[in-house]
């Protein structure tokens, strides 16, 4: 988590319940419903902005919560990843 949000927005599609995760600015707190709102809850996220669109299973809607909660990453570390290792070790790669 970045702070008391998350560190990106996510949108998922799981069956028939859509859902859209997206950071907010510190104070805001869970603007969010139903189980959705359980689930931020005790993820220990404090503040995100949130939607579920197509089903009103709530059942559906909090798989699809924690599904997306687990496909969050940390940007640092997904930059890192992303490099190509004569990058990181410092060579200057050139074309040609």
């Amino acid at each position: 988590m970045a702070g008391s949000t998350i560190p990106h927005e996510i949108q998922l599609k799981m069956g028939s319940a859509r859902i859209m995760l997206k950071p907010a600015a510190p104070g805001t707190g869970i603007i969010a419903g139903g189980s959705m709102r359980a689930v931020l809850e005790l993820s220990g996220v404090k503040d995100i902005l949130t939607k579920s669109l197509g089903t009103s299973n709530k059942t559906n809607v909090a798989r699809a919560t924690v599904l997306a909660l687990s496909q969050l990453k940390n940007p640092a570390e997904e930059n890192a990843r992303r490099k190509p290792a004569a990058l990181q070790t410092g060579e200057v790669v050139t074309s040609g």
